[in-house]
Parts: C-alpha cells; sequence; structure tokens
C-alpha cells in the first residue's frame, strides 16, 4: 500500500467533527505537519518514533490518528497512553473515544474490559507498578504513546519504569512540544546522535516548530507586554533593600525583587492585573469567548490573586489549586463556559486544552526555558486566523531572552562540555522543574530557608515584545502611551501586528515631544533615542556593557553597583535592563574612556 493510500484510510475512519477544536480551515482533515508525519511514519514504519511539535499544533490528533491507522491495520491490537498528569490522560481518553478509540483512565489492574482499545495511565502510575504494563505489553501488540516524553526523566525510577514496562512494545510514538530537560539523563527510547562537536543530542524522526506553526496559521502569535517598576523588600538579616525590577544586580536580589513584585500586598500585581483585564476586554470584542488565566506560584498568591481579581472586575475569578480533587473538572468548566478569569497554580503550565485562553499573566517565579514554553504555550492554541495572544511579564532577564526566543528549537543534549568560567543558564532547570510539575503544594521550608518581607512594590508599563523586536517606552499605569498598547486589537494577521507596534509607538514618541521634559509619561527614557532594536542587539550591547563594567572593577577596585550608578549619573538615562542602544553604547564608550584614564 502506497503511503498516500495509508494516509487517507486512516484520515476516512475519523470521526468528521474530529478535531472538534481544530483551527481555521483544519476540520475534517488532517493539517500539513501531521499529515507529512504520518506519510514519513507509515514509508518507515518505525518501532520508535519521536514527534517534536509545537504546544497547540496539534500532537494528540496525529498520534490518535496513527493509532487508528495501525489497530486499523493490524499491526497492533492495544494502545497504551503514558501522560504526565491525571488531567491528561482523561483528556487523552476523551479525544481517543471522539474517533472510536476507547481507552480507560481508570485502569489500576487486573484485565481490560472487552469494550476498550486500551488505557490511559501517568508516569507516576508506571513508576508504581511497571511490571504489571509489561506484562499487558508482552500479551497483546501494543502501540504505546508518550506524551510529553521528557517526563520520563523526571526521576531516575521513571525512567527505569518505563523502560521495564514499554521494552516489549511493538510500536513507541514519543511525543513532546517544549525544549528537553536540561539534566544529561538519557531519555527512554529516544535515540542520541553524535554531532561534529563530540556532543550527543537528542534526534527527533520529525520536527514542527512554532516558527513553522505561526507561518501556518496554527498557532496564534505572542505579544509579551514588559512591566518593571521600584521595588522594597527586607531581608531575613533585618536589611532594607530597594532596587528596580529589570536593572542588573545578583541573582538573589534578581529573585527577592521579583518576589517582591509577585506580593498580592504591593501594587505591581494590582496594575499589572488591572492592565491585563483591560487587553483581554479589548480581545473579546473580537473573541467574545476569549479568557484569561494567572499562573501563580502557590495556593496563597492564588488565592489572593482571584480576590484581586474579584475587586477590580466584580466578578468571581475560577481558582483551580494542584491538591484540588476537583480541579479537573473546574478547568474543564471554564473551557466550556464563558467567564473571563481563571488562577491556577502551575498545574496549568502543560498540556491542559483551554483554547479560549488569549490573555495570560506570568506570576510565577519558576524562570527555566521548559516552563516557560510550557506556559506560554497555553495561550497559542489558534481557532480561527488572526487570533493574537497576549502575555504579561514581570521585567525579569531570563524571561525577557525566553519571550524573544520562542522560535529557537532546543534538542536535548547529553554532553555539556563548559568554557571555564562560562555560567549555564540551565543549570538549576531541574530543580525548579522537579519543582513545577509536583502536583501537591506540600510545605517545603522554602519561605523559611529564604525569608523576606515585601514591603512595597510599584508597576510601570516597560515595553511589548514581539517577533524578536521591542516595542514602546516607560508609561505609567493607566496612562494614554501604556492605553494605546493595551488595546490592540484581538484580531490580526502576524504582519499588521508588527505594523501596528510601529504605529503606537510612533505616536507615544511623537505624544512626548509635545510635552515638556518635566511633564511627559516616561520615566527617564528619551523617546527619540528609544529606536526598535532586535533583543539579540540589546542583549549584546547589555553583555557588553557588563564586561566592560566588570574590567574595570579590577581596574578601580570599585563595586559593580557603584561604577553602574556613576554611568547613569554621568551619561543620563534608566538602569541598563532598560536603557536604549544609544544610551547603552553612551555608556560603553564613557568607562572605555575612564579605562584608558587609568592606564
Amino acid at each position: 500500500m502506497t503511503t498516500t493510500a495509508g494516509t487517507s484510510t486512516a484520515s476516512h475512519h475519523l470521526s468528521p467533527a474530529f478535531p472538534g477544536r481544530a483551527p481555521w480551515g483544519t476540520a475534517g482533515k488532517l493539517r500539513a505537519w501531521q499529515q507529512g508525519a504520518m506519510e514519513r511514519y507509515i514509508q518507515e514504519q518505525p518501532r520508535d518514533f519521536l514527534a517534536v511539535a509545537t504546544p497547540g499544533a496539534g500532537k494528540t490528533t496525529f498520534a490518535l490518528t496513527l493509532a487508528s491507522w495501525l489497530l486499523h491495520h493490524h499491526v497492533v491490537q492495544q494502545v497504551t497512553v503514558v501522560a504526565p498528569t491525571e488531567h491528561l490522560k482523561k483528556q487523552w481518553a476523551e479525544a481517543a473515544a471522539r474517533i472510536g478509540i476507547k481507552l480507560d483512565p481508570e485502569y489500576s489492574a487486573g484485565p481490560l474490559g472487552r469494550e476498550y482499545h486500551g488505557v490511559a495511565v501517568t508516569y507516576a502510575g508506571v513508576g508504581v507498578r511497571p511490571m504489571l504494563h509489561r506484562n499487558r505489553v508482552e500479551q497483546r501488540k501494543t502501540l504505546v504513546i508518550l506524551d510529553e516524553i521528557h517526563h520520563a526523566g523526571d526521576s531516575k525510577s521513571w525512567g527505569e519504569a518505563c523502560l521495564e514496562a514499554f521494552e516489549p512494545a511493538t510500536r513507541r510514538l514519543a511525543l513532546t512540544g517544549t525544549p528537553f530537560r536540561s539534566d544529561t539523563n538519557p531519555i527512554p527510547f529516544v535515540t542520541y546522535e553524535e554531532g561534529n562537536d563530540g556532543i550527543r543530542r537528542s534526534a527527533a524522526d520529525y520536527t514542527y516548530g512554532y516558527g513553522n506553526a505561526l507561518a501556518d496559521n496554527v498557532v496564534r502569535p505572542v505579544i509579551f507586554l514588559s512591566y518593571s517598576g521600584n521595588m522594597r523588600w527586607r531581608t531575613k538579616a533585618g536589611d532594607e533593600i530597594a532596587a528596580r525590577l529589570g536593572e542588573p544586580m545578583t541573582k538573589d536580589a534578581i529573585s527577592q525583587a521579583w518576589r517582591t513584585a509577585l506580593d498580592p500586598r504591593g501594587e505591581w500585581m494590582p496594575s499589572v492585573l488591572r492592565a491585563a483585564d483591560q487587553r483581554l476586554t479589548e480581545v473579546r470584542k473580537a473573541i467574545p469567548d476569549a479568557g484569561a488565566l494567572v499562573i501563580a506560584s502557590d495556593q496563597d498568591s492564588a488565592r489572593a490573586y482571584a480576590k484581586l481579581i474579584r475587586e477590580i472586575t466584580g466578578s468571581k475569578a475560577t481558582l483551580v489549586l494542584s491538591d484540588d480533587s476537583g480541579a479537573s473538572e473546574r478547568i474543564d468548566e471554564f473551557s466550556a463556559n464563558n467567564d473571563r478569569w481563571m488562577v491556577a497554580v502551575r498545574m496549568v503550565s502543560e498540556g491542559v486544552d483551554v483554547p479560549r485562553l488569549a490573555v495570560g499573566v506570568y506570576a510565577t517565579t519558576i524562570s527555566t526555558p521548559l516552563f516557560f514554553a510550557q506556559a506560554v504555550g497555553r495561550f497559542v492554541r489558534s481557532r480561527r486566523r488572526g487570533e493574537t495572544a497576549s502575555v504579561f511579564l514581570p521585567t525579569v532577564p531570563d524571561l525577557l531572552s525566553f519571550a524573544n526566543e520562542m522560535e529557537r528549537e532546543r534538542d536535548h543534549v547529553l554532553d555539556k562540555p563548559k568554557k571555564q568560567g562560562e555560567e549555564d543558564p540551565y543549570a538549576d532547570s531541574e530543580k525548579e522543574m522537579d519543582e513545577a510539575n509536583r502536583e501537591q503544594d506540600e510545605d517545603t521550608g522554602e519561605q523559611e530557608q529564604f525569608a523576606f518581607e515585601a514591603l512595597e512594590s510599584e508597576a510601570v508599563f516597560d515595553r511589548v515584545m514581539y517577533n524578536g523586536a521591542e516595542f514602546g517606552m516607560q508609561a505609567h499605569p493607566g496612562s494614554e502611551e501604556e492605553q494605546d498598547y493595551l488595546g490592540i486589537p484581538g484580531l490580526l494577521e502576524p504582519d499588521q501586528v508588527q505594523l501596528l507596534l510601529q504605529k503606537r509607538q510612533a505616536r507615544q514618541i511623537a505624544h512626548s515631544r509635545k510635552k515638556p521634559d518635566d511633564e511627559a509619561d516616561l520615566l527617564e527614557v528619551p523617546a527619540e533615542r528609544r529606536p526598535v532594536v532586535s533583543h539579540k542587539e540589546m542583549m549584546e550591547l547589555r553583555r557588553q556593557l557588563n564586561t566592560m563594567v566588570g574590567a574595570y572593577v579590577h581596574q578601580s577596585g570599585k563595586p559593580h553597583g557603584v561604577i553602574h550608578t556613576e554611568l547613569r549619573r554621568v551619561c543620563g538615562g534608566p538602569p541598563a535592563a532598560e536603557a536604549t542602544a544609544g544610551q547603552l553604547k553612551q555608556r560603553i564608550a564613557k568607562v572605555q574612556e575612564w579605562a584608558t584614564r587609568m592606564k
């Protein structure tokens, strides 16, 4: 049988309504990438197949279409789906039922009912009883679908259990939609190939990245709105510290300033939630059922954010806590109704399908590229052409970097040689991911270990990031300048978004020029010196400045902070994290001048 005929047969046996939530123009047929992946699989007939596709692209549809084909052609007799969470295994069972594949999401032991084609289980469940699943796989020819395969490496026991349980499987399909783990533990059933540099990297059989999906109108473009502001907190030692979110400081200081911003008792969170709600109102003019999600760090914060939303909007927010037995039902209810806001603790960061989510607030201090990509993935599921997503962020260097690298494709790297003195930006990734994926919000003692008191916070609209470029300038919450960006229509083509942002910025600059400096609603930033510069160029300039300052520290004996402050006093402008390209170049030249004089 030819590849095309095989794929047609699979499509023929799908329900006309499947996928029920497909983006515009795709209902009733496979998307191009799904068709391409099917054709490659059917042509090669591999035992193991790894498909990497961006969140929202339709991995579930591809996997179930393939499962239908393999069952129909008697290549396999049953299907086992392994998912990261209880909610996701139920979601898989529901999706499979829509195309006539019956999976038991409640299976625990013993023989499977004759009415079922297989089971849906979690990685944790496999970890507890690997031999139970091995026996099932050995008895009948089985397709094992490993959803978000990187979770098989969450613990050594999970990886070993997956190997033990599914080694005899007839076929194995591994899926992932986000960057692989930063540790060097091999992921079960994934092939690694050594490159010319001697480093082994995971090798996908089919890849469909965010950039491709955006070009195909399969996912929404994301507009990131960043907010900075002044923070003040008291450390465990009793020291009172003030800093501006986003300015150069130590890792601990960044963490504490970030936590101060997210404290619901300050002014930063209410200001950002108010702005996000205004953005949601604008989006709902074009997408009437659009919803918004706050991703919180812990249960106490989530409850406080829900209270703030009620005070701001007058409407109750759906609250989803990860140890709540009704969490899955609440997510399903929110997905089906027309409510505006949902607040959740971590568990909504991956795989949860709420296609109407279009506005997000990243209110957690988890700073791994994996978690960030999963979180943003909740907002990119497109249903019709022209939809956009808006995500509100604190001005934290790691987050800004992730936001501007949305299209970057990463592999799982087994070998990580590190240059002398080079810092691994993902070194703490696994510790944070273990915390992020923990379903129970147990008392970890973290508050005792990192105790501090948030004293004061304020929010300042900082910038808009879109497609690798930065737009806008510092503005007070509620100002005309901020409203200009919050009021961007929710239904636009990607090139229209870019054009409109450029027009908004030009209008902001023109508006600023008409005002005296002391009245302009820009905080320290001359508008005419804030051109659109790519994020990579800005990062390079900041890196260059920090390198020069670091060299001058050894030459002058002065601390980093003192030098940065002196540069701002002499050259003018905001902290380096918020300075324009022109201001950064001016400071680089000045510190070079100082260093030359001392020689």
